[in-house]
């Protein structure tokens, strides 16, 4: 399956519960908002829908121009996009690094300093969502970050884990492929 059958198969779906988890977390007024591997937009264009800034950044042309293409006017005013990988972008500061399925696709030797950059980029009380694969993932050997629970919970040492679920199943991929899912989900406050 091509990036633009991908694209087809996730426009449009809802945005993604770790998302929907952290904004009814969230007590201020809508904020700026990263999301680092936004395809074609679901969980952008529900951050916009309630009224944040968002930097949404993906490697793809197409993810961005098919974000664009959904968007309003209004909406349009509130959104900046990057097309780079995340990982080489300098982040700036934000209250909510969203990042659904996403960071492990960061090569493994990139990584430590990527996380520390989200650290960076969140206040204290800022929220990060996002998803990370489990050594037990059908992908764990294709050259992606892959953590062990234990891992995880030291990169998570220092924040407020507000989420934090592990499921191990087999599925489907977006693509239609066959799959064994390892996931971690994350909701977490910066302390």
């Amino acid at each position: 399956m091509s990036l633009t059958e991908f694209y087809n198969a996730t426009e449009g779906q809802p945005a993604r519960f770790t998302l929907l988890t952290a904004l009814e977390i969230w007590d201020g007024p809508p904020g700026h908002a990263l999301d680092l591997g936004c395809g074609a937009g679901r969980d952008t264009l529900e951050l916009l829908r309630r009224g944040w800034k968002v930097l949404a950044v993906d490697a793809e042309p197409e993810a961005l121009a098919r974000l664009d293409a959904q968007l309003d006017q209004e909406k349009r005013q509130r959104l900046q996009s990057r097309c780079c990988r995340f990982e080489s972008l300098p982040l700036p500061p934000a209250d909510l690094v969203n990042s659904s399925f996403a960071l492990p696709l960061c090569p493994p030797a990139a990584f430590p300093a990527l996380w520390q950059a989200i650290c960076g980029a969140l206040p204290v009380g800022g929220l990060f969502a996002g998803h990370l694969f489990g050594e037990r993932d059908d992908w764990a050997d294709n050259g992606i970050t892959i953590l062990r629970r234990r891992q995880l919970e030291e990169l998570l040492s220092g924040w407020d884990v507000l989420m934090l679920e592990e499921k191990e199943e087999d599925g489907i991929t977006a693509k239609g492929r066959n799959k064994h899912w390892h996931l971690f989900s994350v909701v977490a406050r910066r302390l």
